[in-house]
């Protein structure tokens, strides 16, 4: 499919409907389908004649042809499938009269983008757009349910990266403004788009604004919440704004109407909304989403509150049962959730269920599709991987007893700090980039390094700088981007600032200067890892450790395409293959849900917390009274009597803080796993327990009020050790295939929390188990690495059971069905050992042997 000729430079883009979640086109399953065989034709499309002349010219190379006796070319034929080709949609669908004025009245438009050359000549581009078959279904699709069940449903769309989705926001948000039931009557008043991100995002806008010149449509919220609050007092058909100006409208709502001498209480008129969120992944939980409810649920939330508050005897309470109500679905209010990498609670809190199976995606693109059929770059086809070997030597003569965690923490530091460390990696970096990556994309490809930490950001910039000068590659420039002020504490008294590194370039022209010419290498700490699309960008250095869906969104940078860009590449430092295609996998077919989190486990929550007295339920009472006071009722005053009901809560626990640290540390993650799962759990579930709520609300307050951990000393070791040797060496090499195997299931949130670890060691038996551990040989147990899995084991219910229970030797048995499991979750940089586990059957037997006596003497209690 193309919307412009252009001779040879012609591009052709696919029109496909996918098959099995790849590329392609599925083999038609129609029984009713008459075939002549004396004629060659199918009586229903005559267009069918024979070999020479295929069903339609535009068949060629997409589908498969009839053949001239109906059968199927280069595919198998089934029974019942003979005479139709794979093509057949677009003329029984797409090419029909109504199908086709649709298209060119409602979704064919003229894009019209503008840029600045690297000499600073600014260019206009039109590109006349015309939908992919799967934007044409998704939006043909919503609009058709949404106009059947009305408000008040959700909707997830599952589309990968290079899927269009900001053409396919556009179209279904004016789709959606503009829709009316089989009654005439409008099925939604207002269309809000929602992006999570701060800064309202400027392709999303401008697309959306394309698509309807009409001035009073489509509004953007950039500037504060009172220009939303006018919005939608206004009842613009068409709403972009990012989701943390909701909280505050109420206020201004309060404000606009006392300038126009009007009474207000803060409420809008219920209207019928239609909510499209831009990366869903990261904006269905939290207070910001639940006060968007609560603001769109209007008078209608307002009187369901006061129903439930009526129902309790509680009328002063109003507003609790106002902030219970908010959480859950609103009857007036539609979900469109657009993401390319749901969690499990934007599979649960969006998805629906089909076939006995939840949460699936209303409908799914996928990045295999998008891989293969050219939309985005396989960024796992030219992955490499370095292993970092080094031994430590104490130059001290005391050797003290340190913490085994935090100084097994620092030492890492230390080694990740080292100047040598950051001097090999830099120059390995610099050369590749020079040799190889800067001839790529006709001159043009840049790269970007991940770092693991804004010091770590620091120091790269200062080495990579430092390299090049040495080297004269005046040809490459750095740019480093992270937040804040960053001391070393090699150089006190200095700080560095990005503005600062980069040369006076502020953080808003960081994206723009790095497109340019004049910069090709962009160091990066917790910035530019998701939502930054650089077509231009090839090599992805990785010094950071990944995991999941932050994995995914992070090397996915790579995948923009751009007509002179053939391949991509990835250098880890860090991170081992089989962990990368597991996160991958779970995205490359589409998300499934795993285990649900039972409702259950939050009572049993609940009663733990309750149970140590930490804090009383007059308590909460007390500060729920006036946290839900009508706001009209509310003084000065207030802020102090919820202080002042918090605060016994909070001596509580400093004191069993200082008595039993371990206990306090314990609870205190018992209280966030209350927290959150209510968050999620109150999102599908309408819980009319106003108890749960309370707690939830006095939590929510009392939990940054606690006292954190004293006393924790901070390892330096900068003057104690030092490095002996050091090699960095290229382990492996090539594509990380996602084609095989099952794709792991998102799970739930699970309770965390534990207690701390005090476990003493000598700093020297600790420097011998770091050399063990990243040493070119390892001559025994790495007891850091198996200290994690005898912890893991000892939480798991079952085998506590099974060691009670049971006698040592069957014991390892039950015990050996899991602890391959606790090798794979915990390999981090244990590459070497876990490779030894799994393949050396003697070391995996002495090693489980060893682990399974460890933990079942511990469990029944005695010393192991």
């Amino acid at each position: 499919m193309t919307t412009r000729l252009a001779g040879n430079a012609t591009h052709f883009l696919p029109f496909n409907q996918g098959y099995e979640g790849g590329a392609g086109n599925p083999p038609r399953q129609d029984n009713t389908v008459e075939i002549s065989r004396h004629s060659g034709r199918d009586r229903r499309n005559p267009d069918c004649r024979d070999a020479t002349n295929p069903c339609h010219p535009w068949s060629l190379g997409s589908g498969d042809p009839c053949r001239n006796d109906g059968v199927i070319l280069n595919s198998t034929t089934l029974p019942g499938q003979e005479g139709r080709c794979r093509t057949a949609y677009l003329w029984e669908e797409v090419w029909q009269r109504e199908s086709l004025l649709d298209l060119f009245a409602r979704f064919l438009h003229l894009q019209v983008d503008e840029y600045f050359t690297d000499e600073g000549h600014k260019i206009k581009k039109e590109t006349l757009i015309f939908p992919r078959w799967h934007q044409l279904q998704a939006v043909r699709e919503l609009e058709a349910q949404a106009r059947l069940e009305g408000p008040g449903h959700n909707y997830l769309i599952e589309h990968s990266a290079g899927s269009g989705k900001s053409n396919t926001i556009g179209w279904i948000a004016h789709r959606l403004a503009s829709l009316h039931n089989e009654r005439d009557e409008k099925v939604f008043d207002t269309v809000i788009v929602i992006t999570d991100r701060r800064v309202l995002d400027r392709q999303l806008q401008d697309t959306i604004y394309q698509f309807e010149h009409r001035k009073g449509v489509v509004q953007k919220i950039d500037e504060d919440s009172r220009q939303l609050a006018e919005a939608l007092e206004s009842r613009i058909p068409i709403i972009i704004t990012t989701l943390q100006k909701f909280p505050f409208v109420t206020r201004q709502l309060n404000k606009l109407a006392e300038e126009r001498g009007e009474s207000s209480d803060g409420v809008l008129p219920t209207r019928r909304c239609a909510v499209i969120i831009d990366e869903a992944h990261s904006s269905q939980s939290g207070e910001s989403a639940a006060d968007l409810k609560e603001l769109l649920g209007g008078y209608d939330l307002r009187q369901e509150a006061a129903r439930y508050a009526l129902e309790e005897g509680v009328e002063n309470l109003e507003e609790l049962f106002r902030s219970m109500a908010k959480r859950g679905r609103q009857a007036n209010i539609s979900f469109f959730a657009f993401t390319a990498t749901p969690k499990h609670k934007t599979l649960a809190v969006f998805g629906r269920e089909k076939d006995g199976k939840p949460g699936l995606a209303f409908h799914r693109y996928t990045m295999r599709q998008a891989i293969e059929e050219g939309f985005i770059m396989d960024v796992l086809k030219h992955y490499t991987t370095y292993a970092t070997y080094y031994k430590l030597l104490k130059s001290c003569e005391e050797d003290p007893n340190v913490e085994r965690k935090r100084a097994a923490k620092a030492l890492t530091r230390f080694m990740r700090l080292h100047p040598y460390n950051i001097a090999q990696k830099t120059e390995v970096m610099v050369e590749h980039f020079n040799s190889v990556t800067r001839h790529r994309i006709g001159g043009r490809a840049k790269a970007m390094v991940v770092t693991g930490s804004r010091l770590e950001a620091v120091r790269y910039k200062q080495a990579f700088d430092t390299y090049i000068k040495a080297k004269g590659y005046h040809w490459i420039k750095t740019l480093v981007a992270f937040s804040g002020i960053v001391e070393d504490d090699k150089l006190p008294g200095t700080a560095y600032t990005e503005i600062g590194m980069n040369d006076g370039i502020k953080e808003s022209e960081i994206p723009d200067k790095f497109a340019s010419k004049d910069y090709q290498v962009l160091l990066v700490a917790e910035k530019y890892q998701t939502g930054f699309d650089q077509p231009l960008l090839h090599t992805m250095y990785v010094d950071k450790r990944l995991a999941g869906i932050q994995a995914v969104q992070t090397l996915t940078r790579l995948n923009r395409v751009h007509p002179l860009k053939e391949d991509t590449f990835i250098l880890d430092f860090v991170n081992d293959r089989e962990e990368i295609r597991v996160a991958f996998k779970q995205y490359f077919d589409g998300a499934l849900m795993g285990e649900e989190v039972a409702p259950a486990r939050m009572y049993e929550i609940k009663a733990e917390l309750d149970a140590t007295g930490i804090y009383l339920t007059e308590e909460v009472e007390r500060f729920i009274a006036v946290y839900f006071k009508p706001k009209l009722r509310q003084s000065a005053a207030d802020h102090q009597t919820m202080n002042a009901a918090l605060d016994p809560a909070v001596d509580r626990f400093a004191h069993w803080l200082d008595e039993k640290e371990e206990d306090a540390e314990l609870w205190r993650g018992k209280l966030f796993a209350f927290r959150n799962l209510y968050a999620f759990l109150s999102q599908i579930i309408p819980y009319q327990d106003s108890d749960l709520e309370k707690l939830y609300t006095f939590l929510r307050h009392l939990a940054p009020k606690l006292r954190k951990r004293r006393g924790e000393k901070q390892y330096n070791f900068d003057e104690e050790i030092r490095l002996e040797y050091y090699r960095l060496q290229k382990i492996s090499e090539g594509a990380i295939g996602l084609k095989e195997g099952e794709a792991k299931p998102l799970d739930g949130p699970n309770e965390t929390g534990s207690g701390v670890s005090r476990d003493k060691i000598a700093l020297s038996r600790l420097i011998d188990l770091i050399n063990d551990r990243f040493g070119t040989e390892f001559t025994e147990a790495d007891q850091l690495f198996f200290d994690q899995i005898i912890e893991a084991a000892m939480l798991d219910d079952d085998l506590k059971q099974a060691a009670d229970a049971n006698p040592e030797d069957k014991f390892a048995l039950l015990f050996g069905n899991l602890l391959q499991t606790l090798f794979a979750e915990r390999m981090e940089q244990n590459e070497d050992i876990f490779a030894r586990f799994m393949n050396e059957k003697e070391f995996q037997q002495l090693v489980g042997e060893w682990i399974s006596k460890q933990v079942y003497q511990r469990l029944r209690g005695k010393q192991a």
